[in-house]
């Protein structure tokens, strides 16, 4: 377990809008339910407030949770503004996404590194200006391809329902795995 008691916002990452909703690049948005459920059990459905056109957020136990409103590429925008509103710094902050070298129903928590090409990762820190925040990549890659396809062959497909339960499985673990107090 990592013990990440510091952490106080998890964001989140996706694509808004229904025709992104159950896709594999939403796998970090998908995650926030899971993730609240564990961290403050009983509570029901997460109440999400907004912020202007710029993300969307709601309490679970200790932490708060937040859905940007910006398209994946633009991922920095809704995270600057969740460091602005929300007062905390990048140390504070873990950030939920989608992992195409990692096979589906594996993740792996790390802080700081690089962003793999991943576009959300890449924006979040030129907007934010550093890599030293947590991160939850989540894998969205078929554990059976007989060629490996491109990333950007498969990322807005539509999750199939034996994916989705792995990967229910993988968001049901992150917290405890987190190790945030409750």
């Amino acid at each position: 377990m990592i013990r990440t008691a510091q952490v106080k916002v998890i964001i989140g990452l996706g694509n808004p809008g229904r025709e992104y909703e159950h896709t594999y690049h939403n796998a970090g948005v998908l995650s926030l339910p899971f993730i609240a459920a564990d961290l403050a059990p009983g509570a029901g459905p997460l109440d999400f407030k907004g912020y202007k056109d710029s993300f969307e957020y709601a309490s679970a136990g200790n932490v708060t949770l937040v859905r940007p409103l910006t398209y994946m590429n633009e991922s920095g925008l809704a995270a600057r503004d969740v460091l602005k509103v929300l007062k905390v710094s990048p140390e504070d902050i873990a950030v939920a996404h989608d992992d195409s070298d990692l096979t589906i129903g594996d993740f792996r928590i790390a802080k700081g590194g690089g962003a793999a090409g991943h576009k959300g990762i890449l924006s979040i820190v030129a907007h934010i200006g550093t890599e030293d925040f947590l991160r939850i990549r989540i894998g969205i890659r078929a554990t059976n391809e007989a060629r490996r396809k491109k990333a950007g062959d498969f990322v807005l497909s539509t999750i199939t329902p034996s994916d989705m339960k792995m990967l229910e499985t993988a968001f049901g673990k992150i917290s405890k795995r987190l190790g945030i107090e409750k």
